[in-house]
């Protein structure tokens, strides 16, 4: 009787854990997952950077192209090619078409301010990339760009400050004067610049974005100024023209070049090559990732464009030739063809 009774318990519990296991089966099914996904199938979600040549807006757009696609979405792109009016008319035309998102990428603080604000009251969802316009709107995605110049400007004081064997000279190659990146990083730099009086800015000129002018403007500011300590250009894409002025005039050795950039695989090159001394490496596949976040919980919330507005400073690190391994940067390419 004793077995019987035992083989009978035995049965009852295996019975009960099996039984209970099937609940918790049950009930562990993901009831907020088909919600989720609803909320962002057929979707359609319109990209208009102020390029889509260069490496920040190949990633930015492959990254949330690529999610999009897994989830269902429409996707669509145009390239205004670095023209602001084929911009404005750009996102007027989106206007009329209401995608349901629109990822954009201001080229000045106020050129699109008024359509983004009338794509909101229209209940588009709006996701603006690194160069923050006059408006805010459901999210800005991009580095704190005041903390990285104030950042940048402290590097610069390590090196050229008081207490420091040097002229203490320094020029600031500007990008468009009105432009996110630039116009907020040389406000950082003014915060900090501005308790060191020992510090002494000779040139602080706007190159535009464009590589070829940063290298003229540094070319005539290190002819007046060879003894200069430390250069700062506010993105390495065109820091690419400033770098090569430091490097033809000889001066690699001799002077800080420091800028910033979302770390494609031309600024490991450009680091490994003493083009740059330094860079804030501000990580552009990561921003991607940060402005499909951004994506998700604006259509999830349902609560149309411009009802959560959100800050979404992406992070940024601090790099030297030495830093450079395999793989720390990216190819642009990979996310080029994504894009096609």
């Amino acid at each position: 009787m004793g077995i019987i009774k035992r083989v009978r318990v035995g049965l009852a519990v295996s019975a009960i854990l099996f039984g209970s296991g099937a609940v918790a089966q049950e009930v562990m099914n993901d009831p907020f997952r088909a919600p989720a996904l609803e909320a962002l199938k057929d979707k359609k979600i319109a990209y208009l950077p102020i390029s889509i040549g260069f490496d920040l807006a190949q990633a930015w757009g492959g990254v949330v192209k690529q999610q999009a696609q897994v989830y269902g979405m429409k996707f669509t792109s145009q390239d205004p090619n670095w023209n602001t009016g084929a911009m404005v008319q750009g996102f007027t035309a989106l206007l009329a078409e209401r995608p349901d998102v629109i990822l954009t990428q201001n080229p000045d603080m106020q050129s699109l301010a008024r359509l983004m604000k009338q794509a909101n009251q229209q209940g588009i969802v709006v996701v603006q990339m690194n160069m923050a316009g006059a408006v805010q709107t459901d999210a800005v995605v991009a580095p704190d760009f005041i903390g990285m110049g104030e950042a940048i400007a402290n590097k610069v004081v390590e090196k050229c400050g008081a207490g420091t064997n040097t002229s203490h000279k320094v020029s600031i190659v500007q990008g468009v004067l009105t432009g996110g990146v630039s116009f907020y990083q040389v406000q950082g730099f003014n915060k900090v610049f501005a308790k060191h009086p020992d510090i002494k800015i000779v040139s602080s000129q706007a190159a535009d974005w464009d590589a070829s002018k940063a290298r003229s403007i540094t070319e005539t500011v290190l002819q007046q100024n060879p003894d200069i300590c430390a250069v700062i250009d506010v993105w390495d894409g065109q820091g690419v023209g400033t770098g090569a002025a430091i490097k033809q005039a000889g001066l690699a050795d001799k002077v800080f070049f420091i800028t910033s950039g979302g770390g494609a695989q031309s600024m490991c090159d450009k680091l490994k090559d003493g083009t740059f001394s330094a860079v804030y490496n501000y990580d552009a596949v990561g921003m991607g990732r940060d402005a499909w976040t951004a994506i998700m919980v604006a259509l999830q919330n349902k609560k149309g464009g411009g009802a959560i507005k959100t800050q979404m400073y992406s992070p940024y690190r601090y790099m030297t030739k030495a830093d450079v391994r395999d793989g720390t940067c990216f190819n642009p390419e990979e996310y080029a063809k994504i894009l096609r």
